[in-house]
């Protein structure tokens, strides 16, 4: 949820108390692969709720991806609640990220659940993240509901994929309870849902009655207050609200309570207001019973994984567990010669802080100090994930530098061990030669391969390291129609060098503006990641070089003037389009000793040594 959009108003509804008390109240997380429609679904579900007007927003527009990232990308990266009334019963809706980068969002959302809809598509079956999801939920003992999405796509097997999803759910050690799971079929971006996919329907009341059959209200324990805070939000106004089910007991507007920390700790605080989730908006409300999905604000100092409790007989209960990061990255302040020119935020204590704050919501990212206080070592579950922490602090005016992506190394049983992940490659059959290769090269095992219709779908063990720099040249050779998805695994001893880049990097040599003439004398010498008329500094990398080694370039030569030439006779220069990378393909492109700079306009790639003596005295 955007940090702006929660907005304090003393004149916000209250719902009458017992309106609340005497509703019925559902729990329902939904977790699937990326692209399996999650995010569509739940916006059908809305509708169906008549919360949002059709005409209150653009068009082609979800109602949940409500950041700008998100919108651009097309991925949900934050989970989100919403609720919905259905048939005098009130169901809390939680959308949670596909990408298993964002495996920390919906570990620490399923607390909040009291079952889950597992969705997956009726053409591509269950993937690597169905898999990464469905284990953690039926770990906690949640039942699944499952819905085969996109059945009007051509060539889809509904009946075969809900085999395949038994037979996932049995291996993932599903109890008997689990694997007696009901399955609704339908399409969520045309609206309908049935149990008979062959009979389609003209909404999804099915798969909401379902949803009100199979998951029975959670029994709530006797007892005093409890509630495990799994998500938080920030307002400029009341500052830090904790998000969470409330267990057990219930919660009143200026209730004494304790704060219980994660590492043992109690703190005595008062609750000053309290929000439930109404439609896409929070409503304020006096009191919250057992069951409900609340906002609490008053609280201060709290993180994820406190527990609210009784004032007078604190009992916590267990706090969240989160797979650790697997891999790291070096941050630091900008100290490019450009620096200071487009951010507003550029000192090591604008991003200390930054970081700081971040910690306090992304549970699986970690931050630690360097021996130098504007540097710092900020680990995540991937490239993915760190390159949105990224890019939302260059959305927020942060200049920064960071360096190549790192595997964390862990030594266990004497050995030194390295993150495997399970690779997934969905591709034209064509192309499947070529993948197999690239994969082997950096050390994959290939597992399993199957056709599905004329493309291939090639399962690997590959290291971390190996997954760097992969999904590039996969889109590269096969004319992007790769499609790649991985999840962590386990650790496995060290599997050896990996061969990085092969060719060298071509150096800026002077400070100053890429003059066409120079660009076009240089083109044979490799392909440049730069535009005519770019400012350009000493040490910056600004093309690839079209050999091993790097190459130091002057772009800033302007031609001499002569007298012997008339005005007219300079031929018209033809230069080849600059490649323009994007921030994931900048970190996956880096070598060891360069950097990439961040700021608000622009992303260079830069050597860590701008001078090339300096280089050269370092052997690098």
């Amino acid at each position: 949820m955007q940090r702006e959009e929660f907005i304090y108003e003393s004149s916000l509804h209250t719902l009458p108390t017992f309106i609340i008390n005497n509703m019925e109240i559902r729990n329902i997380a939904i977790i699937a692969h990326v692209d399996h429609g999650k995010t569509t679904l739940v916006d059908k579900m809305i509708e169906a709720g008549n919360v949002v007007n059709e005409r209150d927003r653009p068009t082609g527009e979800l109602i949940m991806d409500n950041n700008d990232l998100e919108r651009e990308r097309g991925i949900t990266i934050v989970s989100k609640n919403v609720s919905v009334s259905y048939k005098g019963t009130k169901i809390n809706i939680i959308d949670t990220p596909g990408h298993a980068d964002f495996g920390g969002e919906v570990e620490r959302v399923l607390n909040m659940a009291d079952g889950v809809c597992l969705l997956v598509d009726a053409f591509e079956g269950p993937m690597p993240q169905t898999r990464f999801v469905l284990g953690k939920a039926l770990s906690m003992g949640l039942k699944p509901l499952l819905v085969i999405n996109k059945v009007d796509k051509d060539n889809c097997t509904p009946d075969e994929v809900q085999e395949k999803v038994f037979d996932l759910m049995f291996e993932l050690d599903a109890n008997e309870e689990q694997l007696e799971f009901p399955t609704i079929y339908g399409s969520a971006k045309n609206g309908w849902m049935s149990t008979d996919w062959k009979n389609p329907k003209t909404d999804i009341t099915d798969l909401l009655d379902q949803i009100l059959d199979y998951f029975p209200p959670r029994p709530i324990e006797e007892g005093n207050t409890q509630m495990l805070i799994t998500s938080l939000d920030f307002s400029t106004y009341v500052g830090r609200i904790a998000i969470g089910r409330l267990h057990r007991g219930d919660l009143k507007e200026n209730q004494q309570i304790v704060l219980a920390k994660r590492d043992g700790s109690q703190e005595k605080h008062r609750v000053k207001e309290l929000f439930v989730f109404d439609g896409t908006e929070r409503r304020k409300v006096e009191s919250v019973v057992a069951g409900d999905i609340c906002a609490v604000t008053g609280i201060e100092g709290f993180e994820i994984g406190d527990v609210i409790c009784d004032a007078e007989n604190p009992q916590p209960l267990d706090s969240i567990t989160i797979d650790e990061p697997t891999m790291n990255m070096l941050f630091s302040i900008n100290d490019s010669p450009f620096f200071g020119k487009e951010g507003k935020k550029v000192t090591s204590r604008h991003i200390q802080e930054r970081l700081t704050k971040e910690l306090e919501k992304n549970l699986a990212m970690r931050v630690s100090d360097t021996d130098k206080a504007d540097k710092w070592i900020v680990a995540g579950r991937g490239v993915l994930h760190l390159s949105v922490l990224i890019e939302t602090m260059r959305r927020e005016g942060y200049e920064l530098q960071v360096g190549q992506p790192q595997v964390i190394i862990k030594e266990i049983d004497g050995k030194k061990c390295e993150p495997i992940e399970e690779l997934t490659i969905d591709l034209p059959e064509e192309f499947s030669g070529t993948a197999v290769e690239a994969v082997t090269k950096r050390k994959g095992e290939m597992t399993n391969m199957e056709p599905k219709g004329a493309r291939m779908i090639i399962q690997f063990q590959i290291p971390s390291r190996g997954i760097i720099g992969l999904r590039n040249y996969l889109l590269t050779q096969t004319a992007g129609e790769a499609i790649m998805t991985h999840r962590f695994l386990e650790y496995q001893p060290f599997k050896g060098e990996i061969p990085g880049r092969q060719n060298g990097s071509m150096i800026s040599l002077e400070q100053g503006v890429s003059i066409p003439f120079s660009l076009n004398n240089l083109q044979d010498r490799g392909k440049f990641f730069i535009n005519p008329n770019e400012n350009v500094y000493e040490g910056q990398v600004i093309g690839e070089n079209s050999r091993a080694g790097d190459l130091c370039v002057n772009v800033t030569k302007t031609k001499k003037m002569s007298n012997m030439r008339s005005s007219g006779a300079d031929e018209k220069v033809r230069l080849a389009p600059a490649k323009i990378f994007s921030l994931e393909e900048c970190l996956e492109y880096i070598q060891a000793d360069e950097y990439v700079e961040v700021t608000p306009e622009n992303l260079r790639i830069r050597k860590i040594l701008l001078k090339e003596s300096e280089r050269k005295r370092s052997g690098k």
